[in-house]
């Protein structure tokens, strides 16, 4: 059985989507990890699944190797969208730091002489 979610990645992950202080460079890194997780569990859900396809095609399978997979990709389909829907906030939250940033440097960069 693979681990579940990477818990200290998940935890980074919601403080920074509770709007807790992360650098750009942060918000990159947390995204690729999130991105290499989703591909991670993506592609241990799609080996399970092709191992029930070929356990039903093969009549000498068991039923517990068969329940065996089925149980796994229980497993898997909720973590899988869990960090999809991670990796979508986060990609929220680093597009708001961004622009805040964006913000505050033409607002710091406006001429001393001139009125909004």
């Amino acid at each position: 059985m693979q681990k579940p979610l990477d818990f200290a990645l998940i935890k980074r992950l919601r403080e920074v989507l509770d709007d807790r202080p992360a650098t750009e460079s942060e918000l990159r890194t947390l995204s690729e990890q999130a991105d290499a997780w989703a591909r991670t569990v993506g592609g241990q859900l799609e080996s399970s699944e092709r191992r029930i396809k070929r356990l039903e095609q093969n009549p000498a399978s068991s039923l517990a190797q068969i329940a065996s997979e089925l149980r796994r990709v229980e497993q898997l389909r909720p973590q899988l969208h869990e960090v999809r829907q991670l990796q979508g906030d986060l990609e929220a939250r680093a597009r708001q730091v961004r622009t805040e940033w964006l913000l505050s440097q033409a607002t710091s960069r406006r001429p001393a002489g001139r009125r909004p």
